[in-house]
């Protein structure tokens, strides 16, 4: 069986409405000027939705006063470091729950069945499912965390405080999303009975996200080491065109290789999960806009360009 399909809930048409707003906003993007559009918003437009290097070249454009909600792009670290400590909470959570009886806390309970309704409890058979994707939703997160740490060299870049905030509700809300999934008020499990839930798509799903986190590092230090020597000194903050692994087909490699990440969950969940369907259709969008910024820097900044790349899935788009 490949997945009980989840009924539409109120987290799931969250998801759905910020998936279109960000569609909505690529379109804008692309087809909105400033001779249709009031300057001051379509400014405030742009400034929301660019950060770091895709501000680069723009910045004439921006008022004075834009700079004030400006905060250091190196802080995307904060979105992983919640991560790692929300999600971490919720998965221990998780497992008290399911292999040890304990109640969930009543708060998270009312949390809980205010985003997904009854939906939860219609996913028989999604312990094993649920645990593999917050488990690797964390392991995901820890990794980042490390290579904003470790690998990343970050400039000056600023990204908008909007964004920061949302960035910061993101992952509270995508563990959340995975509770949503998952048969909590069912009597505790144990470990012999949620592993005779293995299916095949748990395989699939497991070896496409480890195959997308192995080329989304080398993509992140590829990036990296444009900053710095071959002994890891980092010797200039500038940008330039970054070459191998994904590279050679996409602007975005490591945007692509996030959005197979959770495509990687959704196969976990066994495809038909409408919930994190809507994830999959947010991240896609969320990617996209970034990686068509991040593609237009590239075009404009460097002459020669490779022609063959395109912004974000390999041969489409």
């Amino acid at each position: 069986m490949l997945g009980t399909a989840t009924k539409p809930n109120f987290v799931a048409c969250l998801w759905l409405a910020l998936a279109v707003a960000f569609l909505l906003a690529q379109m804008l993007h692309r087809s909105v000027s400033t001779a249709y559009f009031p300057r001051t918003l379509h400014c405030l437009f742009e400034d929301v939705i660019r950060y770091g290097k895709t501000k680069s070249g723009w910045e004439g454009q921006r008022f004075a006063w834009m700079s004030r909600c400006d905060v250091p792009k190196r802080w995307f670290s904060h979105f992983y470091v919640v991560s790692v400590f929300w999600n971490g909470f919720l998965l221990i959570v998780l497992i008290q729950t399911l292999f040890f009886g304990h109640n969930i806390p009543a708060w998270l309970t009312t949390l809980v069945k205010l985003l997904s309704g009854e939906s939860h409890d219609q996913v028989m058979g999604g312990e094993l499912s649920g645990f593999l994707v917050l488990a690797l939703l964390w392991l995901h997160s820890l990794r980042r965390l490390a290579e904003c740490i470790l690998v990343s060299v970050f400039s000056d870049g600023v990204i908008h405080l909007l964004h920061y905030c949302f960035g910061l509700l993101f992952y509270i809300l995508l563990g959340i999303t995975v509770l949503c999934q998952v048969p909590l008020h069912r009597k505790s499990v144990s470990a012999e009975d949620v592993l005779r839930q293995t299916r095949w798509h748990h395989i699939l799903g497991i070896l496409i996200y480890i195959w997308a986190s192995v080329h989304q590092h080398r993509c992140h230090e590829i990036l990296a080491n444009l900053r710095k020597t071959k002994s890891g000194e980092v010797v200039n903050m500038g940008h330039k065109v970054p070459y191998g692994d994904w590279f050679d087909r996409v602007s975005c490699p490591h945007y692509f290789a996030e959005l197979l990440i959770y495509i990687a969950m959704a196969v976990i969940f066994g495809i038909w999960n409408f919930t994190w369907g809507m994830v999959v259709m947010y991240v896609l969008c969320n990617q996209s806009l970034a990686a068509v910024l991040c593609h237009e820097f590239y075009l404009r900044t460097f002459d020669k360009y490779p022609k063959q790349r395109r912004a974000f899935i390999p041969f489409v788009f």
